[in-house]
């Protein structure tokens, strides 16, 4: 996933867009001043007296061969662009005319004058120590007579004179100019996070309108990605509570089925038996009102114990019940199992073997819960296990600070297709053993035994063995070796 990174930062690219459109502006501007400035004025390419006397010569000849030429229109349209401004004083009508009027400064107008009376013009400057001129004059000579005077002024016009003439110019390409660097700015920096934030819109609506699957867009590596980023880890929060929600509501349904399907079996049967036995037609003798008596018993006492399991696990997976964790002797537990089970396992003809190997570290747990795990684990393999048969509790250390125990039986084994079920609410274990003739339990035994294993941190397993029969594999937090307690979960 993309970080942020400063330079690809969206105000940092928009300040810096907006710097070099205006530099670029600015320096195309001055370039554009300088050229221009240089073209309208002509510096570079004549100096005052060549102009005056290149202007001069030329007026001559077009007066010679034209005398009543319009000298006006003329400067105008020969002299209009690449010359420096000019006047020129013209003796028959006593005007003076340029090829750009707005641009000559005053007082050359009226020193063209007294030069083309025989006067002497004023001193502009004193260079050197000596007084410089104005400008440079020259005659118009038509016939060995003078009938005009050029004037051109020695140095730069005013810089407002250049500003006044440049500035429609300058102004209109300023405005191009600022279009352009702002048509690129928009295409290079705000196209794309605005695609991106379309993008984010198009999202935030979809998850509005209840699809949790939609992401946005996390490129970029600016605040708009981040953002994104924000939104795409909320999406995934949202996503994961809604399936959570999903889940714990289809697991709700079918615990609320599986119990109902449960407890009508042995309701039906005690309410079967009772509603005979006040039949007042019907004539019973001892014997039958016993045993019909003893059925509703036995299935009363069914109810309680599924009751009861329902309510332990209820308490175990909602963390309702608080465990009291301390070492535990894995012994104790076992003896406590095999005291537990001597009648059945006498009764049952079945052997019951536990083994614990050397170094085994003691349990970090509750001593009760893991008893009753244990219990559930070693009742539902005696159940499966047929006379003559052997159910074997081994404990052996699991690396530094866990503890593996398994219970083996020699029984029929756990169908293949039923193994990864056997653990789930109400599933009958006794139907995925093949060949089984087992009683049902109440299908909740292993459930509360997963239960109790998760709550110390632990894992369960189940499998069947190479040589037949099932192995219930559990593993367990245990003090360690150096003489601490390992972490449980």
């Amino acid at each position: 996933m993309p970080e942020r990174v400063w330079y690809r930062s969206l105000y940092w690219r928009i300040a810096m867009g907006y710097v070099a459109l205006l530099a670029m502006v600015l320096v195309v501007q001055t370039s554009l001043f300088i050229g221009l400035s240089n073209r309208m004025w002509g510096r570079a390419s004549h100096t005052p007296v060549q102009l005056a006397e290149t202007v001069a010569q030329d007026l001559s000849t077009q007066l010679s061969e034209s005398p009543q030429m319009d000298v006006d229109a003329y400067l105008r349209r020969r002299y209009a662009l690449g010359y420096q401004p000019f006047a020129v004083a013209v003796r028959h009508d006593h005007r003076i005319l340029s090829n750009r009027p707005t641009a000559i400064p005053p007082n050359l107008a009226r020193d063209a004058r007294i030069r083309l009376e025989g006067g002497d013009p004023e001193i502009g400057h004193m260079r050197g120590g000596r007084p410089v001129p104005f400008a440079e004059y020259a005659d118009v000579i038509v016939d060995t007579a003078r009938v005009g005077v050029v004037a051109v002024p020695r140095f730069p016009p005013p810089l407002s004179v250049g500003l006044r003439e440049l500035a429609p110019t300058l102004t209109w390409i300023g405005v191009a100019l600022f279009a352009a660097g702002t048509a690129v700015m928009a295409l290079l920096i705000f196209r794309p996070s605005h695609r991106r934030l379309r993008s984010l819109e198009e999202a935030a609506r979809a998850l509005g309108e209840g699809r949790t699957d939609v992401r946005a867009n996390e490129s970029g590596g600016d605040e708009v990605s981040a953002l994104s980023r924000t939104f795409n880890k909320m999406a995934d929060d949202l996503q994961a509570r809604a399936g959570a929600l999903s889940d714990s509501d289809r697991a709700r349904r079918q615990l609320l089925a599986d119990v109902s399907h449960e407890l009508m079996t042995p309701l039906a049967a005690i309410r079967g038996y009772v509603e005979t036995l006040g039949m007042s037609e019907l004539h019973f003798d001892a014997a039958t009102r016993e045993k019909y008596l003893d059925i509703v018993h036995q299935e009363t006492h069914k109810l309680e114990a599924m009751i009861g399991d329902l309510l332990d696990l209820a308490r175990l997976e909602g963390g309702g019940d608080t465990l009291e964790f301390d070492a535990v002797l894995v012994d104790d537990l076992f003896r406590r199992v095999a005291d537990r089970h001597r009648p059945v396992l006498r009764e049952r003809q079945v052997t019951l073997n536990t083994t614990s190997a050397a170094g085994t570290p003691l349990i970090l747990g509750d001593a009760d819960r893991l008893e009753q795990a244990l219990q559930n684990v070693a009742a539902n393999a005696i159940r499966h296990t047929p006379a003559d048969g052997m159910v074997t509790l081994r404990a052996e250390p699991e690396g530094a600070d866990r503890i593996r125990i398994t219970i083996a039986d020699t029984g029929p084994g756990i169908a293949p297709e039923h193994l990864g079920h056997i653990f789930d609410r109400f599933y009958k274990a006794d139907a995925s053993r093949a060949n089984s003739r087992a009683a049902a339990g109440s299908g909740l035994g292993l459930s509360i035994v997963r239960a109790i294993v998760v709550r110390h941190g632990g894992e369960i397993s189940a499998a069947n063995a190479p040589a037949g029969g099932a192995v219930f594999t559990l593993i367990l937090p245990g003090v360690d070796r150096s003489g601490g307690y390992a972490a449980a979960g």
